[in-house]
């Protein structure tokens, strides 16, 4: 359901809410980029083809066929093969939100409607009480930002990709002034779509912080 152009979501036993980006399906690069190794993903690939494999067998394992899955952009870089058959194998109702490797692929499916829910640059979705942004990209405000200064009060939360499990000037400024700004990128998410609770706790845990430290 839509009100004023917001989806309006309640999760519940027969449905769950899930978030992840910056798949990277087919990227060979990524692999040594982000260091997608036994460390972080508990396997050594050899071949880009593994990664792919082990990240559709991590979507399947958690997502089911009636989950509504927001997808932050970057799903495919540079793959030899067809985003299609990664998106035919992928479970739960998907949206789009568009990252800045996604135009190319996009470009070579003409029915894209068949295979996304809905296909955005930038979506506002209500979350039960939770007022969220989902974009790509980090951004410095967005609906409600400035009064979403402490994780356990804010009604106001932006859900954004892109970084990876980069440690640079953005990590630091998010982590030091953005509490209420979650990133959903895979590679600090366990290679998987996850809740906003989950989101919550692994963001928490990458930027070294409790949700009471911005009282």
């Amino acid at each position: 359901m839509e009100i004023y152009g917001i989806a309006v979501l309640k999760e519940g036993d027969w449905m769950a809410v899930l978030f992840t980006s910056d798949l990277h399906l087919g990227h060979a690069n990524i692999i040594l980029t982000c260091g997608r190794n036994l460390e972080s993903c508990g396997e050594n690939f050899a071949a880009v083809e593994e990664m792919n494999d082990f990240l559709i067998r991590k979507w399947n394992e958690k997502v089911k066929e009636d989950d509504i899955v927001y997808i932050l952009g970057d799903l495919s870089y540079r793959s030899s093969i067809s985003v299609k058959t990664y998106l035919k194998q992928l479970k739960g109702q998907k949206h789009l939100i568009v990252g800045n490797h996604d135009f190319q692929w996009q470009k070579n499916i003409t029915n894209i409607n068949d295979y996304f829910e809905s296909v955005s640059d930038m979506k506002v979705i209500r979350l039960d009480e939770k007022l969220i942004t989902l974009c790509h990209y980090p951004l410095l405000e967005w609906n409600g930002s400035r009064r979403a200064k402490n994780q356990q009060t804010s009604i106001s939360w932006l859900i954004h990709g892109h970084i990876h499990n980069s440690r640079d000037n953005v990590f630091e400024y998010i982590r030091d002034n953005l509490p209420c700004a979650l990133n959903c990128g895979v590679d600090i998410n366990g290679f998987e779509p996850v809740t906003f609770e989950e989101l919550l706790i692994n963001n928490n845990k990458w930027y070294g912080r409790s949700k009471y430290d911005f009282e």
